[in-house]
């Protein structure tokens, strides 16, 4: 017969790489099932919540919300997981990424081209900072209305 070694929250912590205070929010929020608790209240985790943390890491660090990784999760039930769910979310999350990707590339070039309008250090206005106090459509418009 095993025996159900129960775990403290330290050593849960250090055997996940999640923080204490992660772990009780994800109790909190319902990602991680509350353990069962000694006389004096103390959690006793199992190794089940472990890996169950591991897996919510593991996908934070690749970027799911926790909203997907719920929904991770639940297709994780009895059996084997649904692939083509699975798949979906993945495929999705990875849009997201190359959208952010490139909203972040425009971003760089942007500011890359706002920096090269800058002079030696000498001129009486900065450009960049001129480009940050003026919204486009404002200098849109004064473009228009200068002689």
């Amino acid at each position: 017969m095993t025996e159900k070694k129960s775990l403290a929250i330290g050593e849960v912590s250090r055997t996940s790489g999640c923080k204490i205070e992660t772990i009780r929010y994800y109790e909190r929020i319902g990602l991680l099932s509350p353990p069962p608790r000694t006389a004096g209240r103390h959690r006793l985790y199992s190794r089940d919540h472990v890996k169950r943390l591991v897996f919510i890491r593991r996908g934070r660090n690749l970027g799911f919300s926790l909203d997907e990784i719920r929904s991770l999760l639940g297709l994780t039930g009895e059996g084997a997981p649904n692939c083509e769910q699975v798949r979906e979310i993945t495929l999705a999350h990875a849009h997201d990424i190359r959208q952010k990707i490139d909203d972040l590339e425009r971003m760089d070039r942007a500011l890359r081209q706002l920096a090269e309008q800058c002079e030696d250090g000498e001129a009486m206005v900065c450009p960049v900072i001129e480009a940050l106090f003026t919204a486009k459509e404002d200098r849109a418009a004064a473009d228009r209305d200068s002689p």
